[in-house]
């Protein structure tokens, strides 16, 4: 969405802690460690797995609606080195709002897995070109579980 926002939220650098309600982060890791509180805890049990590379054209960092999926979760990073952002509010959030909501920025390399209902706004990224994005969900999660919430306004996210 171009022009400017009356409504802004500032990003934070995403860690482990401050992302905890939404999902995971998901950093690289020696080869060979066995399965451990680091790697994604996945819900893919409801369909068949999809695991795809998404090209999104270039986007900006606003948003007017934001999504969930309350059947499975969802991984998401970047497959170039660029950072990028991602606004997200709790899975017990009934009506998603500037006062429920966080915004991240991620740094390349780093992925993400959103709990079972979070919901989220991007990826969103502000560089020149397209960007790709590694993504896990289920064949059908944007059929049969896309949740979509239209806030009637844009929102700027703010780096």
């Amino acid at each position: 969405m171009a022009g400017t926002s009356a409504l802004e939220l500032h990003a934070v650098d995403i860690d482990r802690e401050n992302f905890a309600p939404f999902g995971q982060v998901i950093s690289p890791q020696s080869d060979g460690e066995h399965f451990g509180e680091t790697d994604a805890k996945l819900v893919l049990d409801q369909g068949v797995p999809r695991f795809y590379i998404m090209r999104l054209e270039k986007r900006g960092l606003s948003f007017g609606t934001i999504v969930h999926h309350a059947k499975v979760t969802q991984c998401l990073g970047s497959t170039q080195g660029y950072a990028w952002y991602m606004a997200v509010a709790s899975s017990s959030v009934t009506t998603p709002s500037m006062e429920n909501m966080r915004a991240f920025r991620i740094p390349p390399g780093v992925f993400i897995k959103l709990h079972c209902g979070t919901w989220h706004a991007g990826p969103l990224f502000d560089t020149p070109q397209d960007m790709d994005f590694a993504n896990l969900e289920l064949s059908d999660t944007n059929v049969t579980d896309f949740n979509c919430f239209d806030f009637g306004e844009s929102i700027a996210i703010r780096p």
